[in-house]
């Protein structure tokens, strides 16, 4: 494959020019496996480990490869396989905290220009949940794309597109199935030449068979249907797959859980709504409680805002801000432990 096929563009190069080094080519990661990289070159596909010097850099705060990325390789052509030396710079990342207590990021795909919400119409309908996924997507800087499969089981398809089309204000909604089938030739339409999309959702929505169906070959095995119409988790980790007309998508693991990492810019792109209402507030403080002239308040009364969006919008804030502080403590205990080392070098 070409590197513009892969999306390589004018960011990366410049990127890669800062920091070539003589016997190193570019290449994008297309999977990874207990720490061995797939690395799509312009010579063909290499397995990758990551140098000593890299590694070393990550108990200082530098990142680790993802699904995505672009690197700095050092091919080893006549076996196949290589280093990675370093991460080109990023254009976009889709990252969560990891599932558990412990506040860490974790990135699932990076470089993408779309993000296919995929939410079943059947059993895994779920609203807030939706909201949770469109945060994620617009902190990304990729633009998210709502997919509703399944519409072969939904009896009251209209009313949910609607309900999701009021929560997912800006974002293009499409109803698919694999089964008749529907919007197939739609989705296909986001991914051209040159572009990334990922595919994210919980388990069972879908998403393997809606690859296949897309890329019309089955490269990710799918189970049968439970007795509860929802199909069973498949994959178990990312793969970037590429289109015969070019375009490429990423499959990724369904996930149980979907806790934030970041979110300002998120919140704005899911909630923008009550943003827009909150200006108009009296105050610029305003709690929205029992304020005189509160704009939110009275969106509530007139019935243009609904009380469970507002609940929802206030309760991922608070998440969002717990989340803020525990990532200040660790940034504080890093930058302890660096001095401390920085001092006994010195004497």
């Amino acid at each position: 494959m070409k590197l513009k096929d892969l999306g390589w563009n004018e960011f990366f190069k410049e990127s890669f020019n800062d920091l070539w080094k003589e016997g190193i080519i570019p290449g994008r990661i297309f999977s990874e496996q207990r720490g061995e990289y797939k690395i799509q070159t312009e010579a063909g596909i290499l397995s990758c480990r990551i140098s000593g010097k890299l590694r070393l850099s990550f108990d200082q705060g530098g990142e680790v490869p993802a699904v995505g990325d672009f690197v700095m390789v050092a091919p080893r052509a006549d076996e196949g396989s290589g280093t990675i030396h370093n991460i080109l710079s990023r254009k976009t990342k889709l990252s969560r905290k990891i599932a558990g207590e412990v506040t860490r990021e974790q990135v699932m795909v990076t470089n993408i220009d779309y993000v296919f919400i995929v939410m079943a119409l059947n059993n895994d309908f779920n609203i807030k949940r939706l909201d949770r996924y469109l945060i994620v997507a617009w902190e990304s800087g990729a633009i998210p794309v709502v997919l509703l499969t399944k519409a072969d089981l939904c009896i009251d398809l209209a009313e949910k597109l609607e309900e999701v089309q009021n929560s997912a204000l800006g974002v293009m909604v499409h109803a698919v199935s694999t089964v008749i089938p529907i919007g197939i030739d739609t989705v296909k339409e986001y991914i051209k030449p040159g572009t990334t999309t990922a595919l994210i959702g919980s388990s069972g929505v879908g998403k393997s068979t809606l690859i296949n169906a897309i890329l019309g070959e089955e490269v990710q095995k799918v189970e049968g249907l439970r007795d509860d119409d929802r199909g069973r988790h498949t994959s178990t980790y990312r793969s970037i797959f590429s289109l015969k007309d070019g375009g490429l998508i990423v499959d990724t693991p369904g996930m149980r859980e979907l806790q934030l990492w970041t979110g300002e810019e998120g919140i704005i792109g899911t909630y923008e709504d009550i943003k827009a209402i909150a200006k108009n507030c009296r105050f610029k403080d305003c709690q929205h409680k029992k304020e005189p002239g509160c704009a939110i308040n009275e969106a509530l009364d007139e019935g243009i805002l609904v009380a469970e969006r507002l609940e929802s919008y206030k309760k991922l804030q608070k998440e969002l801000l717990y989340i803020e502080g525990k990532q200040k403590e660790i940034e504080r205990a890093m930058n302890k432990k660096q001095t401390r080392l920085t001092s006994k070098i010195k004497a």
